[in-house]
This record gives C-alpha cells, structure tokens and sequence, in this order.
C-alpha cells in the first residue's frame, strides 16, 4: 500500500513522536519536493525542521510533473503537488487534513486519510495508543471540531471496551 503524505499531517506526526507508524503501516511513503521544502521551511517547528533535514531511509521524496489544473490553483505547493504525486504514483492514500485539499482529492478519486485517521489505524494496529497521542496533538497548534473527533473516541471507547 502506497501513501503520500501532505505537509499537516507529517508535521503532527512528527511532534507527537509518532511519525513512524507510517512505514508500519504503509508499504511505501512518498512526498513531493514541495512538502520536502516546506518541512523545512524557517517557519516550521524546530523539531520538524530537524527531521526533514535529514529524513529517514523509509520516506521517498519525488520530484513532480506539475500540470496545470484550476482545481489546484487554489491550494499551496504542498498539497498540489501531494495531490498531482499521488495520481501519478497510483497512490491507495492521500495523506491530508486541509478541507480545500480534501475536497480536491476527492474530485479526483484519490482515498484520503487526515492524521486522526492515521493515528487511529496505528491504534488498532496496536501501533500506538489513540488517547496519549491525541493527548499530545491537542497540545500543537492541531485544531479540530468536537463533530469530527467525536466518532473517532466513540470508535476509541468501543475498542477499549471490546479488549475488556
């Protein structure tokens, strides 16, 4: 299984400490130069500039053959390229969380998986514990509504319950 991942939700994963779920959990990790570029940027937490500069062996960086797309046009570097990326490499996820970005990939067919979505399959992966790392992505600058977090700890309760 293929993912490529958008700038957000390798950033999250990367302050939490929980980036390396995703080679557990995905045959192949890819990102374009534009995400590359933005993980380093001056603006990104030192930790994450840190990472970048020196990514782990499992992560693929791509250059990629930009098109033009006026569905794209609206969305930075990152996530038309991750989009444009995933297309070509036949990606099976998209790794995203901004809903403009969302919405786009969508359009175009590709799966989507945001970081909740990440963290809770490393969950039932046994991977990582969803409430202590979700503990910890509340205290970065990740927002989220209590509409969207609230199926994921139904979800989390009912396994907790299950495993009982």
């Amino acid at each position: 299984m293929t993912a490529v991942a958008d700038t957000t939700p390798l950033n999250y994963l990367i302050l939490i400490g929980a980036s390396e779920v995703l080679p557990a959990l995905f045959q192949r990790v890819v990102i374009p130069q534009a995400v590359l570029s933005e993980l380093n940027h001056l603006r990104s937490p030192e930790a994450v500039r840190a990472w970048a500069s020196k990514p782990p062996g499992w992560l693929e960086v791509e250059t990629v053959a930009v098109v033009l797309d006026a569905n794209l046009a609206k969305l930075d570097a990152g996530e038309r390229e991750a989009i444009l990326l995933a297309d070509q490499v036949g990606a099976d996820v998209l790794l995203v969380d901004e809903r403009a970005a969302y919405r786009v990939a969508s359009q175009r067919g590709l799966g989507t998986m945001g970081t909740l979505g990440v963290l809770e399959t490393a969950s039932v992966g046994g991977l990582i514990d969803f409430r202590a790392a979700l503990e910890r992505l509340l205290q970065t600058t990740f927002h989220v509504s209590d509409v969207v977090l609230e199926p994921f700890l139904e979800r989390d309760a009912r396994r907790a319950e299950d495993s009982d």
